[in-house]
C-alpha cells in the first residue's frame, strides 16, 4: 500500500532527473550551446555557415512571465510551448546576411527574399530514418536589412511523440541559391525529450 502511494513520487523524481535544471537563463544558453549536449549543430558548405539550435520550451516561457508568477501560470504556459518544438536557424557567409552575398544581383536577391520570408516550408525538411515528414508549423523571419551578421529564422514543427521515438530525426535545408546543395542535420530525439529546462 505505501509503495503504491510513493509510486507517482518516484515517477516525478525519476523524470525530473532526466532534465537539467537551471537558476538563469545565461546558464541554460551555455549548456544548449555545447555541440556536445545535443541541442546545437554547425556546419559550413561552400562558404556558408549554418548554426541550427534547439530552443527549448521554457525559454519561450519565460519570454512570457511577469514579476509575479503563480505554479500554475507558469505549467500553463509550458503545456501550450510544449505542443511544438522550436529551432533557430542561423546562416551566414563572410560572417554577413545571405541577402548581402546576392545584393549585386537583382534576380538572385528578389528570390532569396521570397524564399526567406514566404517559402521556407518548401526549403526545409524533417523526417524520420523511415522517411515519414513532419510538417512545418510555422516560421518567422525577421528582416534585419544588414544589420546583423546572420540571417535567422525561428522554425516550429509540432511535437509528435511517435516521431520522437526514432532515434534521430534528419533536419534538411534545400540550397538557397548559394551552390550549397542540400545541408543536412542529424537530430538527437533523446535530447528533445529531456529538454533543459529552468528554474522559476
Amino acid at each position: 500500500m505505501i509503495r503504491n502511494k510513493l509510486l507517482p513520487f518516484i515517477l516525478l523524481l525519476f523524470i525530473s532527473s532526466c532534465n537539467k535544471s537551471f537558476d538563469t537563463q545565461e546558464e541554460m544558453n551555455a549548456y544548449i550551446q555545447d555541440e556536445d549536449n545535443g541541442y546545437h549543430y554547425k556546419k559550413t558548405v561552400s562558404g556558408v555557415d549554418y548554426i541550427l539550435q534547439y530552443r527549448p520550451t521554457d525559454l519561450l516561457v519565460k519570454q512570457e512571465l511577469t514579476e509575479k508568477n503563480s505554479p500554475s501560470e507558469i505549467e500553463k504556459l509550458r503545456k501550450q510551448y510544449n505542443k511544438y518544438l522550436y529551432f533557430n536557424l542561423s546562416m551566414s557567409k563572410n560572417n554577413q546576411e545571405l541577402l548581402n552575398g546576392v545584393a549585386q544581383d537583382k534576380a538572385k536577391f528578389g528570390q532569396m527574399v521570397n524564399d526567406l520570408a514566404f517559402g521556407m516550408e518548401e526549403k526545409l525538411h524533417v523526417y524520420t530514418p523511415a522517411k515519414d515528414t513532419l510538417a512545418l508549423a510555422d516560421f518567422i523571419y525577421p528582416r534585419m536589412y544588414g544589420m546583423s551578421n546572420s540571417t535567422s529564422i525561428m522554425i516550429v514543427y509540432p511535437r509528435d511523440e511517435k516521431y520522437l521515438k526514432q532515434d534521430y530525426l534528419n533536419f534538411v535545408i534545400e540550397d538557397l541559391g548559394l551552390e550549397t546543395g542540400d545541408v543536412k542535420f542529424k537530430i538527437n530525439t533523446k535530447a528533445l525529450i529531456n529538454e533543459p529546462q529552468l528554474v522559476f
